[in-house]
């Protein structure tokens, strides 16, 4: 019997839970859930929404019975399946501010028909390659005549403050977001803005009036709930909030600074035939596998996931520690219309289990369901400049993937030479015949082929 699993991140929701079931995506309703979805069906927002490409693909299904102890029988949406689910904090600047936008153009479009947003969570949103896609339809209600933005807060501390501190202070938001998955508190970028910071009006009223409120709100003992209620906020300045924000996001541009990989990049190339030769191998290895999806390890700005998908694989999710690769990658991506998801991680210290019972927000290894790999001049990154042991490099790599190509990179490449420098050779067992040993242990080697006169050598390999 197939097993029905919870999605552990949907806890939250009182109007609805998430269960995957085969490669299905449920969402199974209780009362306040029915009470929006009539309002959706009765509005024809769902097909609109869909329509639109605001909102993930979702259907009303009566294929499962979900009749427990005589109760009575639950709706059930089917949802399509996202293919990797990823998190704000993987994502690269303009990733973001696409997300944000694609929040923001929804609300708006929502208020159009006479519905509104509960939630600005970014984890609401996912992408689709390179295209972001709402997937929450239970934060969708029916709009109330002079009701508040509910979720400005949210919203700011989501998507506008952590673009904020890119953009102003050229600060990564990334690990900060992770060590605090509601976002960046409005308190903590408000200390850090400068003084030329507060001429800009949208940072003016979503930031510092926000945090100025925050602690007035705290401050106040006895608060009016009464006459709090009866303030009313006009629909139409609603939407002035939301176009206001849109047209300043819009503007928004990362403060950028110069990265290793930078550095690295000016003294690390090959030469062009060896750069042919190594580009041949890799499509001819996705040719032969016919892969789903495939990670790109270290996949720089895409050049080989873009050779991946042109010689068939459906989808490439790319992960490099360099934000600025990353950026590069998914702005190629959006130019060229190519399905390719570029994420940031640090592989020596990837995305874990995060959140209430540590089981919200899966980790990266939790998240791994890639039928093929590449890890393109990527071991060295970890076995050489992070020490990590060799045989828990190997290991870990083979583990994402049942097929996969790795480059090798010796100890007399340019590359490596450097890095001893700074360290001496400390590693004794880092060596061409110990890695393909190490491989050995839990596949087949189908292939070897030096690529650099260095001696890199890309070897494919084969899960028994």
């Amino acid at each position: 019997m197939k097993k029905i699993e919870p999605d552990f991140a949907s806890f939250r929701d009182s109007a609805g839970s998430i269960f995957y079931f085969e490669d299905n995506v449920l969402r199974v309703l209780d009362t306040e859930g029915d009470k929006r979805i009539d309002f959706l069906k009765k509005n024809d927002l769902i097909s609109k929404s869909v329509s639109r490409k605001f909102l993930i693909s979702s259907n009303i299904t009566d294929k499962y019975d979900t009749k427990i102890d005589n109760n009575e029988k639950k709706t059930v949406i089917e949802h399509k399946k996202i293919q990797y689910i990823s998190y704000p904090y993987e994502w690269c600047f303009e990733q973001l501010k696409d997300a944000a936008l694609h929040h923001l153009d929804f609300h708006l479009f929502l208020l159009d028909n006479g519905a509104t947003l509960i939630d600005g969570s970014a984890y609401n949103i996912q992408f689709e390659g390179t295209h972001p896609i709402f997937i929450d339809i239970l934060s969708i209600k029916e709009y109330s005549d002079g009701e508040y933005w509910i979720a400005h807060k949210q919203f700011c501390e989501n998507f506008l403050n952590p673009l904020i501190l890119k953009s102003k202070k050229g600060i990564d938001f990334n690990n900060w977001f992770k060590g605090n998955l509601e976002g960046i508190n409005t308190k903590d970028i408000n200390s850090l803005l400068g003084f030329l910071d507060l001429f800009s009006f949208n940072i003016l009223t979503n930031v510092v009036l926000m945090n100025y409120f925050d602690k007035k709100a705290l401050k106040k003992k006895n608060i009016d709930f009464k006459n709090l209620k009866n303030k009313k906020l006009p629909k139409k300045t609603f939407i002035s909030i939301l176009k206001n924000l849109k047209k300043f996001i819009e503007k928004l541009k990362p403060k950028k600074k110069r990265t290793t990989w930078d550095e690295y990049s000016v003294s690390n190339t090959y030469d062009f035939d060896e750069e042919k030769k190594k580009k041949e191998i890799v499509k001819n290895f996705v040719i032969q596998n016919k892969f789903n999806m495939m990670a790109d390890i270290g996949c720089n700005d895409g050049v080989y996931s873009k050779i991946s998908l042109e010689s068939g694989c459906k989808l490439v999710v790319g992960f490099d520690y360099d934000l600025n690769s990353i950026e590069k990658g998914y702005i190629r991506a959006k130019k060229e219309n190519f399905n390719f998801l570029p994420l940031y991680l640090d592989a020596s210290n990837p995305s874990t289990n995060l959140g209430w019972n540590e089981r919200e927000r899966k980790g990266f290894k939790k998240r791994v369901n890639f039928d093929g790999l590449i890890a393109l001049a990527f071991e060295h990154h970890l076995s050489i400049a992070k020490n990590i042991p060799l045989n828990q490099t190997v290991n870990w790599l083979i583990d994402l993937a049942p097929r996969g190509l790795i480059e090798f990179i010796p100890k007399n490449d340019e590359t490596i030479k450097k890095m001893l420098m700074l360290k001496g050779d400390i590693f004794k067992s880092y060596n061409e015949q110990n890695f393909k040993n190490l491989i050995l242990k839990r596949a087949e080697i189908i292939s070897e082929e030096i690529v650099s006169q260095s001696g890199r050598k890309l070897i494919e390999y084969k899960v028994r």
